[in-house]
């Protein structure tokens, strides 16, 4: 495995990245362009769903999502209609015809359920509930929350997809590591999938799969489809549920524990992972792959570290250099986050990122 590198020695191997990680790092990267050439497939789909003030939050998780993906991506955007024109505006900007497309979305609920599934938890969160009955020409798809930020290639995590077996349907990451700190084995009132519950705002779906399986459940005897089960449980359940449409996974998973797909934690790293302490060996190890800025900690002071990673991305100028523009800004103002639990670990906020970025121009030079 790649040696992880630390910022500061950057501009000294930059040009020579054999002479420090050994060329070990530079053809797996090679090898990983020459695969996605040999080895064409279909475009990756991913899904977000926005409303109210998400709009430059959303922007920042697409951008994100381009810097560093090598396949094509199709960005599915459910948003309210007054923020179309916005997003249009913007994303027709993005300087990448060809490999990025997207279609805007209206929020949409079944008619006859519509207004109890809008105030469900968050606006318009229940929405990703519906996806697979919404885009039926969608064979797979990875949706994610607007506070979702990618630190390697999209298509690392849609790889997951290959990795299925034969039950597998969809693939989530814990809703925590560490069970002392646990919300749902702690207060869930509930059924919820494994020690800890599943987190839902990164969600690799095979939606053929979901579409024509028939789900277990503590309702009916007989099992029921995607689109027959979403009511009931809601009917049953939703004096109980705390977190709306990810308490509905959890209560579906639990039934049909068979049918997913769990992920490490650094696929969908959180507060919860730092600021009681490090809890997240995975990433300790090999770096932040997906920060989830959940709680709102992109836009206030409470947790830096999350905040400083957002801004970098944000500001970041497609075509600019991406270490004297991305990372090592990013960085200087990491270090200034030590005196918080996540900045005590700020080095698994870049460690990825570093890695991401030496990929990548290992594969613009060899193309």
């Amino acid at each position: 495995r790649c040696k992880n590198l630390s910022v500061s020695f950057w501009n000294s191997y930059w040009m020579l990245p054999s002479d420090v990680c050994g060329m070990n790092c530079f053809w797996e990267a090679a090898f990983r362009y020459d695969y996605m050439k040999t080895h064409p497939s279909e475009k990756m789909h991913l899904a977000v769903v926005a409303c109210g003030e998400r709009l430059e939050e959303t922007v920042t998780m697409l951008r994100s999502a381009i810097i560093f993906s090598i396949k094509p991506l199709h960005f599915h955007i459910f948003a309210e209609d007054q923020l179309h024109e916005s997003f249009k505006d913007i994303l027709d900007e993005f300087p990448y015809e060809g490999k990025v497309n997207y279609t805007l979305y209206p929020i949409t609920f079944p008619s006859e359920s519509a207004a109890e599934w809008k105030k469900l938890f968050k606006p318009c969160a229940s929405q990703r509930l519906f996806l697979p009955l919404i885009l039926k020409n969608v064979d797979s798809l990875l949706y994610v929350d607007t506070d979702i930020l990618f630190l390697r290639p999209v298509d690392d995590i849609w790889s997951f997809l290959g990795k299925f077996n034969s039950t597998q349907i969809a693939a989530m990451a814990p809703e925590h590591e560490e069970p002392r700190i646990g919300w749902y084995n702690r207060f869930a009132r509930h059924p919820y999938y494994g020690v800890t519950g599943i987190n839902s705002g990164v969600m690799l779906m095979n939606m053929t799969r979901i579409r024509r399986k028939y789900f277990k459940n503590d309702m009916t005897p007989v099992r029921l489809q995607w689109g027959e089960i979403l009511m009931p449980l809601l009917k049953k359940y939703k004096l109980n549920i705390t977190w709306g449409d990810q308490d509905l996974l959890n209560i579906m998973f639990f039934h049909n524990p068979e049918s997913l797909y769990v992920f490490p934690c650094q696929w969908n790293y959180r507060p919860d992972h730092c600021i009681y302490g490090s809890n997240c060996r995975a990433a300790e190890e090999e770096g932040i792959f997906i920060l989830h800025g959940n709680r709102g900690v992109y836009h206030d002071d409470k947790q830096p570290t999350f905040r400083a990673v957002y801004e970098a991305i944000k500001n970041y100028s497609f075509g600019d250099d991406l270490v004297h523009s991305l990372l090592q800004p990013l960085e200087r103002e990491l270090q200034k986050t030590t005196h918080t639990y996540c900045g005590r670990v700020y080095k698994v906020f870049i460690k990825q990122l570093t890695k991401s970025i030496r990929d990548l121009y290992a594969r613009r030079s060899k193309g």
